[in-house]
């Protein structure tokens, strides 16, 4: 295990009823955007309960933030933010909303042009509006990291920034917000949230029993759980683990003093930029194939995987690998996603475009020990085929 420094200081309201918790956590004062999505959030009665709790506080709202949000959308955000001399953030949506909250706080007092942010990795972010959020879907755990990913349609363009100034000073987590996502929703988000442990998880041993057990413990309570989150969406204490799941997924527990990967994260925001394929379904599609192709250099923890995560003791070693990697194929399969190329009308010939776009931004040594080249991400795309 590695040195490590870990500092998170997002604070986390779990539970029926948090949403009241508003009152106290936004000064009184304080003039606020509430940044949301299509407006579900009026269909399910959260809004009403975000506009009780923040009582005589002047809220301006900006509805239409796209899931993977859309740079040109949050600049509008921006725009309004300056205009009206916004001084607190609120998103209440999922991890889209919750990015494109990063990003604007980030961006209404930065004085430059706001893609900077983006292409230069937020090194000259500075200072951000103070942001807190009201998660309604699970997924990203953005709820509780600094990082957002952000697109820009009309250059084909999905990037990722982070800063130690974007972090939510607080997240409200209530599983019954989420009672009515539509199951595709429920379904991308376990996904998600399952690759996030395994980009963390599935590298090599570096004598970390406990970041491994939490990992372990996480993507088995995933597995678990997902069935019975998706037939019986209103069970609380079901609902309850899948929220939590997906924070603890990527607020950077599992990933402190270990080897992290990456690459199939990398590779998926070029396919959703090109295609307009679901994030999680992106992650699908490349996971199961990367393992593939990286089976030899994987080799210790796949196996480690197979026996701790699926319970696959027996069978030679190529075998339980063989076995493990159709596991991970199978249980996004059981979510109703599909993790080929062509179930998404994607032919073979992205897999050269793909890796052509990595290396034009420099993006040539992919992976925990910077082995997966271009050359590779078309390989393990045309796998993916």
């Amino acid at each position: 295990m590695e040195n490590f420094t870990f500092h998170n200081p997002t604070r986390i309201l779990f539970g029926r009823g948090q949403i009241a918790a508003l009152a106290q956590e936004i000064p009184a004062t304080a003039r606020v955007l509430l940044l949301a999505g299509g407006g579900s959030i009026k269909a399910n009665g959260v809004y009403a309960q975000v506009k009780q709790a923040l009582g005589s506080r002047l809220t301006f709202d900006f509805f239409g933030v796209e899931a993977n949000p859309d740079y040109d959308t949050l600049l509008r955000a921006v725009e309004l933010c300056r205009r009206e001399r916004i001084d607190w953030v609120l998103p209440v949506g999922g991890g889209s909303v919750l990015d494109g909250a990063k990003f604007v706080a980030a961006a209404v007092p930065y004085a430059g042009d706001p893609w900077e942010i983006l292409t230069t990795h937020a090194a000259k972010v500075q200072t951000a509006l103070p942001l807190g959020a009201v998660l309604t879907l699970p997924a990203t755990g953005s709820e509780a990291n600094s990082f957002a990913v952000i697109s820009r349609r009309a250059l084909k363009e999905k990037l990722a920034f982070g800063s130690p100034h974007t972090f939510p000073r607080f997240s409200i987590l209530d599983p019954e917000t989420t009672y009515s996502l539509p199951a595709r929703q429920i379904a991308n988000g376990i996904g998600d949230a399952f690759c996030h442990v395994m980009e963390q998880y599935m590298t090599y041993p570096a004598n970390a029993a406990i970041q491994d057990r939490f990992a372990e413990g996480v993507l088995r309570t995933l597995i678990e759980i997902a069935p019975k989150s998706l037939a019986e969406p209103t069970d609380y204490d079901t609902r309850a683990n899948f929220v939590w799941a997906a924070t603890c997924a990527l607020n950077g527990w599992l990933g402190v003093g270990v080897p992290q990967d990456w690459a199939t994260h990398m590779i998926g925001h070029e396919l959703t930029a090109l295609h307009g394929i679901d994030h999680a379904r992106t992650l699908a599609i490349v996971l199961p194939s990367l393992l593939q192709v990286q089976r030899t250099a994987k080799r210790a923890k796949l196996l480690q995987y197979a026996e701790r995560v699926w319970d696959l003791r027996t069978g030679t070693d190529e075998a339980r690998i063989d076995a493990v990697i159709a596991k991970t194929r199978s249980f996004y399969e059981s979510l109703g996603i599909k993790t080929h190329l062509s179930d998404y009308g994607v032919t073979i010939d992205t897999a050269a475009e793909v890796a052509r776009r990595l290396q034009a931004r420099g993006a040539v040594k992919l992976g925990e020990r910077g082995e997966i080249t271009p050359a590779k991400v078309e390989e393990i795309l045309r796998a993916a085929a």
